[in-house]
């Protein structure tokens, strides 16, 4: 009963969202869907070119996709952060930081916006791997955020 009433108010705030952020939020399921499936059958070696090209942090590609751009790509990257987060609270299946960015990435590329995906791990913690990934375009802060002050950023993706 409680999930039938869940479903039933989620469905309701989905006809109050505009038309294009409607098809921002299937378009991130989609993509999420894609990512994560992506993730689990495809080995990251494979993978890893379909980023982008794998630099260090102080390369300075990684800093022109984190400038603030025109204001419509500013606006675009602030929406597709929002559609893609929003998607992944409700999808069956955990969308992570990882599948996040990457369907975040995908989107902002299709519509000629530049990222930068940053890949980092904690620092001091007895987990064997920690680790986290974020994305920028546009001078936003697209997913990933708030980034945890004992991450280390180790590499990205332009």
């Amino acid at each position: 009963m409680a999930r039938s009433r869940l479903i039933h108010r989620l469905l309701l705030r989905f006809r109050q969202i505009d038309n294009r952020r409607r098809i921002l939020l299937a378009e991130a399921v989609a993509y999420l869907l894609v990512a994560r499936l992506a993730l689990i059958f495809v080995p990251f070696p494979r993978l890893a070119p379909r980023l982008g090209s794998f630099v260090p942090p102080t390369d300075p590609r990684a800093g022109e996709a984190r400038m603030a751009a025109a204001p419509h790509q500013t606006k675009l990257a602030e929406e597709i952060g929002w559609a893609v987060t929003r998607a992944a609270r409700y999808l069956p299946f955990k969308a992570v930081c990882l599948p996040q960015a990457m369907a975040a990435q995908v989107m902002l590329k299709r519509r000629g916006v530049k990222s930068v995906m940053h890949f980092g791990a904690a620092k001091g913690t007895d987990k064997p791997l920690d680790a986290h990934a974020w994305l920028d375009a546009a001078g936003v802060e697209v997913t990933g955020y708030p980034v945890a002050e004992n991450f280390a950023e180790i590499a990205c993706f332009v």
